[in-house]
This record gives C-alpha cells, structure tokens and sequence, in this order.
C-alpha cells in the first residue's frame, strides 16, 4: 500500500472515531465532548436523549393515542377553514406552524391538512431527556385585546393558543344600549381557555360574585390544567395524547369520591339546567329561534337588534354550550355566569 493511502486510511479512521465518541461519550447531556465545560460542551450518551423518546413502542404507543383524538380528524374543521387567511391559524397543521414560527395569521394555505405530532412538536431545542420540543410555551397573547394575557401555565398555553374567544362580549365589541345579533355571536367555537382562565365573557352584575381570574382549581392545584386533566397517564382509553380528560386523574385529585364520570358533585347537571333555562329564556324573548325538524331541535340566533343584556346573555348562552365541559373548567365561574344573567333577563 502506498504511503499516501495509508495516511488517508489513518485519517478517515480518526475521524469516525471522534464522530462515534461525540454521540456515546459520558457525562451531562449535550452533543460534544469537553474537559470541566472549558473546551466544548460537556455531554453524555448520545443514544440516551435520543431514546428518552425514540425508545421501543413509545412513539407508537402516542400515535396509536392521538388517532383517538378529535384532533387527527381533519374533517372537523381542516376541510371547511383548513386553508383560508386568519382561519388557517388553527384549523391546519400548516397555519398552526406558519403562526407559532413566524407570526403570521392572514396568509391562506393552499394545500392544508390535519394536525399531527409536528404541529405542536418542532425541532428538537436542547436534546435532553425532558426535550419535547413545544412550539409555544409562553402565556396565551389573546385574539380579543380587552381579554387580557392567559397564563395557563407551561405547555397548557399551546392549548390555549387556539381554544381562546375570537370575539369581544357585545358590550364591549360594540358599545351602546342596543346590539345587532347575527349567527356568528358568540366567541367562536373554542372558548375552553377563557372558561378555565375565568374571562372574556359578558359578566353581568348580579347576586353572585365573579371569582378573580386565574383562580380556578382546575388551573391552579398542583396536576391540573389543560394538560394535567387531558393528558395523564394514558388509562382506560382516556388522557395521554388522546386528549380525553382521565377519569383516573380526577380520583387521584379528589381523592376518597370514588368519581366514575364527569358530573362530579353534580355539576355538569346544574349547569345543563341553567342552561336549558337560559336558552328557553331566550327563545321566549325572541332572541334565539327553536326549529324543529323530525323531532330534532335546532337553536339558532336571531338576526335582529336586542337590548344589550339579551345579547350579551345570547353571547353567555353559545359561549357556554361550546365550551362542552358543562362547567367542570371552572365551576365557580360558569356559575355566576348563569346565575347572574338570567336574573337580569328575569326582572
């Protein structure tokens, strides 16, 4: 063999030896070698970060979690508003992606699709065993300004990104003693972030005290918001990433009940009835309109201009409906919420 070749043999054997010490060298996590931090990042086993989550049937095991979900169903909302500009935002992984890396809302996505693990997931940040790489993490900036920032605490604020109000209370959106009610009133769809926060809806006077926001149990007890009820140990087809809030976590925090469903201390039926109330209220005054076709029941708003109260109250009412927890978010809340607007409508 040649002297030249040879050297070259040396060298390329070198440098795979360096590049193979790199990824399986001991020590803290990082990616690069170094003595006492002063030359380079001090790491450890490559293989070992990786594996934090690329481990056996892990990343499968949450695939199989989230093809449970609502979430990976794209017709649910990817296929009406999946690619238009200010929709796209949260109705498609691309306008999911394009708002949490480069801010932009009003750009319309010509080929969307549904959400999958990268829509929440970007590049891995510092590749330890604790990376799972979030795009967004920081308090929720709200759509409606007067709402106020959301702290839903760490990576619930991703949620809270999109399940927030698109729209003002009428009073506020429109001041005056009078307000125009169309189809669209009430804060689009998604309000589960300002229920648990304990805002942004049309908090009339009443009997009843509106609790301070951000004090809801379900937000500040140690386990719980969004992430700590929806995504617990994945049991019992419920929690983990399919998003349907575990029962076994509910029992762990209120411990003793023996809870079997959601209706803890009867609330979800408290509020159903407060609702049926409110809604046969307006119905009653005009403001909704209760259409019935083979036996179904359809409630839609009225399109015309009510006193202010009833079009904040038709505001309550929607907001409330589809938040779909019946009041488990926050419970003290909703309750004066309910309260205090049909004593309004009531005098």
């Amino acid at each position: 063999m040649k002297l030249k070749d040879f050297s070259r043999l040396l060298l390329f054997a070198f440098a795979i030896m360096c590049v193979a010490s790199s990824c399986v060298k001991e020590g803290p996590m990082g990616l690069t070698d170094g003595t006492d931090g002063t030359n380079g990042q001090d790491g450890t086993n490559g293989t070992v970060s990786c594996l934090a989550c690329h481990s056996g049937d892990n990343m499968a095991r949450k695939a199989a979690e989230f093809a449970m979900s609502a979430h990976s169903a794209g017709a649910i909302a990817v296929d009406y508003a999946g690619g238009r500009a200010g929709c796209a935002q949260c109705h498609s992984h691309e306008g999911f992606v394009q708002f949490a890396t480069l801010k932009i809302t009003d750009q319309p996505i010509t080929n969307p699709s549904a959400w999958k693990c990268s829509t929440c997931h970007g590049i891995h940040k510092t590749f330890e065993g604790t990376d799972y790489a979030l795009r967004i993490s920081e308090p929720v900036t709200p759509v409606v300004a007067s709402n106020g920032v959301m702290d839903l605490k760490g990576s619930s604020n991703l949620c809270g990104t999109c399940h927030q109000s698109r729209s003002a209370e009428p009073s506020i959106a429109k001041p005056g003693t009078t307000f125009a009610v169309s189809s669209r009133i009430g804060p689009h769809h998604g309000p589960q972030g300002n229920v648990l926060y304990g805002n942004g809806f049309a908090e009339i006077p009443g009997s009843v005290a509106y609790p301070t926001k951000g004090t809801a149990d379900h937000l500040t007890k140690t386990g719980g918001s969004c992430v700590g009820c929806h995504m617990a140990t994945f049991t019992a087809k419920q929690g983990g990433h399919s998003y349907i809030p575990s029962i076994a976590k509910c029992n762990s925090c209120h411990e003793g009940a023996d809870i079997t469903d959601y209706n803890y201390g009867g609330v979800q039926t408290d509020v159903h009835n407060k609702l049926v109330q409110l809604r046969d209220k307006l119905v009653e005054l005009g403001v909704i309109t209760k259409t019935t076709v083979d036996g179904v029941d359809t409630y839609t708003p009225a399109s015309k201009t009510v006193p202010m109260v009833q079009a904040q109250a038709c505001f309550n009412y929607y907001g409330i409906e589809e938040d779909r927890s019946l009041g488990v978010h926050n419970p003290k809340y909703v309750n004066a919420l309910l309260i205090n607007t049909l004593e309004a409508l009531n005098k």
